[in-house]
C-alpha cells in the first residue's frame, strides 16, 4: 500500500505550515479583505468611489539565485523580503499604491523552519510596503528539487488613477534625475557574485575586512523597498515624470525604458553613492566598469526623472536623495559619463 507521504508529500506538515501563515497574515490583513484565508481564492474589497478613474496594476518577480545564498548560509528570513521588494518597487514605478500580495513557494520537502523563516520575512516586507498578504501557495515536488532547495515567486496588485499613473511620456530634454540609494546588490547579478566568489575561493561564512562584515549575510542585506518614499513625496506634493526601478540589466537597462524617443539620459557616475560591495565585486571579478553597470544597481535603487523645480523639492524633503544626471536631446539611450 502506498500514500502521498511515501512519495515524498507529507500533508499533515503542510497544513502545520498554513496555520503558521494563518497566525501571521493577521499583521498584514484587514476589512478589505472579504475572503477567508486558506480558501481557494482571496477577495479584495476596492471601495471604487474613492477614485475618479482607478487603474489596477500588477507585478510579478522572484528572487533569483540570492536564493542560493540563503540556502547555503540557512539564513532565510530576509529574501521574504526581497520578493516583495522586487514586486512592489515595480510597481511603485506607475505611482500605484500596492494593495495585496501573493506568494509561491515551491520545494523539494516541506521544511517547517526554514520557510517559517521565509514567510517572516514576506510579512515583514508587506508591512513596509503597507500592504495585504491575502494567499499563496506552497507546493512539495519531491525529486523535482534537490534537499535544501526551493524557490519562491511573488505577485502584487496595485491601484492609480488613471490620470495620475506614469507612463514617461512627459519626460523632456532640461529634465533632471534623482537617484535614491539602494541598500546593497538587491536581487540582481547574483549569478555573476556567485561565480566570482567561488572562482576566487571565498566562503560566504568569511569575514571580509574591506566589507565590515561576513560576506554570505552582507550579500543577504534585503532589498530596499521604495513604497514609503515616492507616496510621502506624491503626497507633498511632488510631481513625477517617470520613475524606473533598478534591476537586472542595471541603470542603462532599466532608464531607458522610461525613456521617450529622442531623449538621452545622461547618468554622472561620480554623484553615485559609493557602497564597498560594488568595489569589491569589480575588483575581485576584474569585472570591466561597462558590464558593473550592466548587471548591478551601482548603489542607486530608483531613479526619478522630473523637471527642476520638483527636484529641488525632493532633495528638500528626502535626506538620501541626490542628483545623478539630466536628459537631453538626441536618441532614446543612456550615457554613463
Amino acid at each position: 500500500m502506498a500514500t502521498y507521504r511515501d512519495a515524498g508529500v507529507d500533508i499533515e506538515k503542510a497544513d502545520k505550515f498554513v496555520e503558521y501563515i494563518k497566525e501571521r497574515v493577521k499583521e498584514v490583513q484587514g476589512k478589505e479583505i472579504v475572503t477567508p484565508f486558506g480558501g481557494f481564492a482571496a477577495g479584495y474589497l476596492l471601495d471604487i468611489s474613492k477614485y475618479r478613474n482607478p487603474v489596477l496594476v500588477s507585478t510579478t518577480d522572484g528572487v533569483g539565485t540570492k536564493l542560493k545564498i540563503a540556502q547555503i548560509m540557512n539564513k532565510h528570513d530576509t529574501v521574504g523580503i526581497d520578493l516583495v521588494a522586487m514586486n512592489v518597487n515595480d510597481l511603485i514605478t506607475t505611482l500605484a499604491k500596492p494593495l495585496f500580495f501573493l506568494d509561491y513557494i515551491a520545494t523539494g520537502k516541506l521544511d517547517l523552519e526554514t520557510q517559517k523563516q521565509v514567510i517572516d520575512g514576506i510579512v515583514e516586507g508587506c508591512k513596509q510596503a503597507e500592504c495585504y498578504l491575502v494567499g499563496g501557495e506552497t507546493a512539495e515536488m519531491p525529486g523535482f528539487y534537490k534537499p535544501g532547495e526551493y524557490d519562491l515567486a511573488g505577485f502584487c496588485v496595485g491601484v492609480v488613477e488613471r490620470d495620475e499613473m506614469l507612463t514617461g511620456e512627459d519626460i523632456k530634454p532640461g529634465d533632471v534625475l534623482i537617484g535614491l540609494p539602494s541598500s546593497g546588490v538587491h536581487s540582481n547579478g547574483y549569478s555573476l557574485v556567485r561565480k566570482i566568489i567561488a572562482d576566487k575561493g571565498y566562503r560566504y561564512d568569511q569575514y571580509v575586512e574591506e566589507l565590515g562584515g561576513v560576506l554570505g549575510e552582507i550579500l543577504l542585506t534585503p532589498t530596499r523597498i521604495y513604497v514609503k518614499d515616492i507616496l510621502s513625496l506624491k503626497g507633498k506634493g511632488v510631481k513625477f515624470k517617470g520613475i524606473a526601478h533598478i534591476t537586472g540589466g542595471g541603470i542603462p537597462g532599466n532608464l531607458v525604458r522610461i525613456l521617450p524617443e529622442n531623449v538621452t539620459a545622461v547618468v554622472e557616475k561620480e554623484k553615485l553613492p559609493k557602497l564597498p560591495i560594488f568595489e569589491w565585486i569589480q575588483k575581485e571579478g576584474n569585472v570591466p566598469e561597462e558590464e558593473m553597470f550592466k548587471t548591478f544597481n551601482m548603489g542607486v535603487g530608483m531613479v526619478i526623472a522630473t523637471d527642476r523645480e520638483n527636484a529641488e523639492k525632493i532633495l528638500s524633503l528626502h535626506r538620501e536623495a541626490r542628483i545623478i544626471g539630466y536628459l537631453e536631446g538626441g536618441k532614446r539611450e543612456v550615457r554613463i559619463v
